[in-house]
């Protein structure tokens, strides 16, 4: 700590923002372009929240899975320093490996929870477009234990009419939290929205009688659904017949 005019500079607490991104084969092509074009392009974005909050700090995370998983980084970094690295599909879909790997991190004394200033829980942002090819409910059972993962904002983007959508909405807890998205425009915006959205509710501290984060992000994301054409609520589905328009 220092001071400056005689006030003491406290230190901000850390929420770090988790991506967990399905690179298998499916998501060749325009998918996975889409998905790196609009994490890169909301970065910028993540960064000036981070910036403006006065008492917290936002750190970024990211995994990707295919036949196995990959950390982008060894360790969260701050928005402005995070350099994205695009990713490419090929593989199955490790979903349930990603769920243990992500299940190691989330803890104080060897994974990413360890900011001296102390932590908010985290948002959690998962990407897929097909079904797990591993053991995915012990993988899902694991994480369901993990103390940051319960308190933890939850948001799945499913990616066209292949993605199965129970699985998500298993890793989410309800239904509410599943995008379902048709189009290329669609992905890339709710990536957008959904990050920026966690980022803003989760990196804020919440006042008795308050709704929880979740919630907020639920309505939230409710709303932005209604305005983005070739998404929707897989809790609220549109009920007109929509096409994925996917390459």
């Amino acid at each position: 700590m220092s001071l400056i005019d005689g006030q003491v500079e406290v230190p901000r607490r850390t929420m770090t923002l988790f991506f967990l991104i399905d690179t298998s084969g499916s998501m060749a092509g325009s998918k996975i372009g889409a998905v790196n074009d609009a994490i890169r392009n909301t970065l910028p974005i993540i960064n000036e929240i981070s910036e403006a909050n006065p008492d917290s700090q936002i750190n970024i995370a990211a995994l990707e899975f295919s036949n196995a998983t990959r950390w982008l980084y060894d360790e969260p970094k701050l928005a402005s320093e995070f350099i994205w690295q695009d990713v490419k599909a090929g593989g199955l879909t490790s979903l349930g490996e990603a769920c243990l790997e992500l299940n190691n991190k989330l803890s104080r004394s060897h994974g990413f929870m360890n900011s001296v200033s102390g932590s908010y829980a985290p948002a959690i942002i998962l990407l897929s477009d097909g079904g797990p090819t591993d053991n995915f409910q012990a993988g899902i059972d694991k994480l369901r234990s993990n103390s940051w993962f319960k308190s933890a904002i939850k948001v799945s983007i499913s990616i066209g009419e292949d993605a199965d959508d129970n699985v998500l909405k298993e890793f989410c807890g309800h239904e509410e939290a599943v995008i379902k998205v048709h189009n290329i425009d669609a992905l890339k915006e709710m990536i957008r929205v959904v990050a920026v959205t966690s980022s803003q509710i989760g990196s804020t501290s919440t006042s008795a009688g308050d709704k929880d984060k979740q919630d907020k992000v639920n309505d939230a994301l409710k709303n932005a659904v209604e305005n983005v054409d070739g998404a929707e609520s897989a809790a609220a589905p549109s009920g007109t017949d929509t096409y994925d328009e996917f390459d």
